[in-house]
């Protein structure tokens, strides 16, 4: 059940993996425990980034220089935990998510990392909720990994809300594949996003085939 690319068969993802900094304790707990909410059928092992994604975030976030995040799409923490722990130690994350349960998982994880201090989660819808917060350069990072068709929507609002240079990372660009033959409105929403993006002035834009296809924009 662990996340891997869909470029890449399972021998190579597993190179790939040990080619990388190996997963702590509490990172490999809080996979086990992600895995075993698909494997019940309560959560689609789709929601789980990969784990080289997960530690490349972490760098890049460090390598960076990134004070204050936000991420659109927590679900158990992941991606939270390795952007968090990217930061410094008074750097902020700002969590968006609907579900108490998962971010319940989240929370746990997090205080054993000792960087819940760095993490405020804030459940309810994402785009309102965004919406809400002041319309000026305040953040250095964001990641988007929500509900596919709100792309373009969270796109927009945070192009304001990002610092000049700041990084904002879109996952599942490519879609398993299926932004060639969108087979559905997700596929068809990040397609043409895709397409925008790549042409939009403001942002310097570059879609790695890293996981399930992440976009790294640019704030010009």
């Amino acid at each position: 059940m662990t996340p891997r690319s869909f470029l890449l068969t399972p021998e190579l993802g597993d190179y790939v993996r040990a080619g990388s900094e190996p997963a702590d304790d509490v990172v490999a707990d809080l996979l086990r425990e992600t895995a075993e909410l698909a494997e019940r059928g309560e959560a689609s092992p789709t929601y789980q980034i990969a784990p080289e994604q997960g530690t490349f975030m972490q760098l890049l976030t460090r390598a960076v220089g990134a004070r204050r995040a936000i991420e659109i799409g927590t679900f158990t923490g992941y991606s939270a935990l390795c952007i968090a722990r990217g930061l410094p130690e008074d750097g902020s994350l700002i969590c968006l998510d609907r579900s108490a349960e998962w971010t319940g998982i989240a929370r746990r994880h997090w205080e054993r990392a000792g960087v819940a201090d760095r993490i405020e989660v804030r459940l309810g819808e994402a785009l309102p909720t965004l919406r809400e917060l002041p319309a000026t350069g305040t953040f250095d990072l964001a990641f988007v990994d929500a509900d596919k068709t709100g792309y373009a929507a969270y796109v927009e609002e945070l192009h304001p809300r990002m610092t000049p240079n700041g990084l904002v990372l879109l996952d599942n660009t490519l879609r398993g594949g299926r932004v060639l033959d969108p087979r559905d409105d997700d596929d068809a929403a990040l397609a043409a996003l895709n397409a925008a993006l790549a042409a939009d002035p403001r942002w310097e834009t570059v879609l790695l085939p890293l996981s399930d296809g992440l976009t790294v924009l640019r704030k010009r």
